[in-house]
């Protein structure tokens, strides 16, 4: 993605309220590559955060490649989902409590093969984590958009199921797209930039339309806060970003949901944590 330099304050994204002893922190993080984000701490914020649940993205390794200081993190159930493509895509579900199932598939070979999908069931808690695909193409002339379209049709679909039959259901992970003009520092100069297209805006409109709530959104109305940044020097520093890693909940998972946060202190990948905080009746 494209960024332009911001006078915006790089301090002013939202990280977590004191967590109340009466909920569980469930997170989300784009890692850019479990093994890079090994070497930088991974596995020492995965110990600190005691997250109930973490989603992670890009992870970028099959099984026989997860750094073992990663899969050592007993307390965690471990389940991870890799490409076809070595060193690509990728996602990861650590656990406390074991799923009762999980579905890793859209049900296309197109989709599937680029391993991106985890949808696990936790009691009435559905939790789909996924890693959106980027429009841009390999020649960054956006030629990907009408598949990143398609498999954010094709989850709708199987997450609405979930929900019409009558579950609590969060979706999370890295979208790809800043749904709104105040979820960019930049928005005028990215209007023809993948992630902020407006037919990708529409597509996120669209869920919103039926129901979705983005929980970030619910708590924060104000601007400054992303959890993405280009890895160009002093980009982070100035706060250029895109908010485009998100918890979308069901409107039944809602009145669980006790707050929805930003990490953007938390460095190891071009992306930072987010998350929610949620009472445990969630999973009853």
């Amino acid at each position: 993605m494209s960024e332009q330099p911001s006078s915006r304050n790089p301090t002013a994204s939202r990280s977590p309220s004191r967590k109340p002893a009466e909920t569980c922190r469930i997170y989300s993080w784009n890692v850019n590559g479990i093994r890079a984000a090994a070497r930088k701490g991974l596995g020492e914020w995965i110990r600190r955060s005691r997250a109930e649940i973490i989603g992670l993205q890009e992870v970028r390794a099959g099984l026989d490649s997860i750094p073992p200081e990663i899969l050592d993190l007993s307390d965690y159930q471990h389940h991870y989902v890799a490409a076809e493509r070595r060193g690509y895509s990728g996602v990861g579900l650590l656990s406390r409590r074991k799923p009762d199932r999980i579905d890793t598939t859209l049900g296309q070979e197109r989709f599937d093969r680029e391993g991106r999908l985890q949808v696990a069931r936790f009691g009435r808690l559905v939790i789909a984590n996924g890693y959106f695909p980027n429009g841009s193409g390999k020649d960054r002339n956006n030629d990907r958009v009408p598949y990143k379209l398609a498999w954010y049709r094709a989850l709708f679909d199987r997450v609405q199921k979930w929900r019409r039959a009558g579950y609590r259901v969060l979706v999370m992970g890295d979208f790809n797209t800043a749904h709104k003009e105040i979820d960019l520092a930049r928005p005028r100069d990215n209007r023809k930039t993948s992630g902020f297209l407006p037919v990708e805006c529409e597509e996120l409109d669209r869920w919103v339309e039926a129901g979705w709530i983005d929980t970030f959104r619910a708590f924060e109305r104000g601007p400054g806060h992303y959890s993405w940044w280009s890895q160009r020097f002093g980009v982070r520093a100035r706060n250029v970003g895109w908010r485009i890693d998100y918890v979308f909940a069901s409107p039944s998972a809602m009145p669980f949901i006790h707050d929805a946060f930003i990490e953007p202190e938390t460095q190891g990948s071009d992306h930072c944590p987010i998350g929610v905080d949620v009472d445990p009746a969630i999973f009853s």
